[in-house]
C-alpha cells in the first residue's frame, strides 16, 4: 500500500484509497465577557470550542480502492465511536468523530458506476484519549 496520509479509526487516507486535496482546520476558543460600566467588556478564556478538520479529495474507483471507498467512511461513521486519528508521520491527534460525509459523483461508466467522486468529510476533536502522552 502506498504511504498513508492520515487515518482515522481503521480508514486510512492515501493514494490507494481517498486522497484529500485539502485539508482545513478550524479551532475555536471560548471566552465569556463580564460587562463593565463605561469601559471595554472584560473578558476570561474558559476554556476549548470545538476544532473541526474538513477533508476534501477525489477517489478515481477505477484506478485504485474501488467504488466502495465512501460507503466504508459511511460504515465507520455509523458506528458512533471516537477514533483515533494519526497522520502519516506516525502522530497521534487524539480521537475525533466523524460529523458529515459529502459525496458527488460525475464522468460514468456503464450501469451508472461514476469514474470519478469527489468526496467532503468534517470530523471534529473528541478527547486526548488514554492513548495519547502529553
Amino acid at each position: 500500500m502506498a504511504d498513508i496520509m492520515l487515518q482515522l479509526g481503521a480508514y486510512p487516507f492515501g493514494i490507494d484509497t481517498a486522497a484529500y486535496q485539502q485539508l482545513s482546520r478550524a479551532t475555536r476558543y471560548n471566552w465569556a465577557a463580564q460587562q463593565r460600566v463605561g469601559n471595554h467588556d472584560a473578558l476570561q478564556f474558559t476554556g476549548y470550542g470545538e476544532d473541526i478538520i474538513t477533508l476534501t479529495g477525489r477517489i478515481y474507483p477505477g484506478w485504485r480502492g474501488g467504488v466502495n471507498q465512501i460507503s466504508d467512511m459511511r460504515d465507520q461513521a455509523a458506528e458512533g465511536k471516537p477514533m483515533l486519528l494519526v497522520d502519516g508521520n506516525g502522530y497521534v491527534h487524539g480521537r475525533w468523530v466523524m460529523l458529515s460525509i459529502e459525496e458527488q459523483d460525475d464522468t460514468f461508466a456503464r450501469a451508472g458506476v461514476p469514474r470519478r467522486q469527489q468526496f467532503t468529510l468534517q470530523m471534529r476533536f473528541y478527547d486526548d484519549g488514554p492513548q495519547v502522552q502529553n
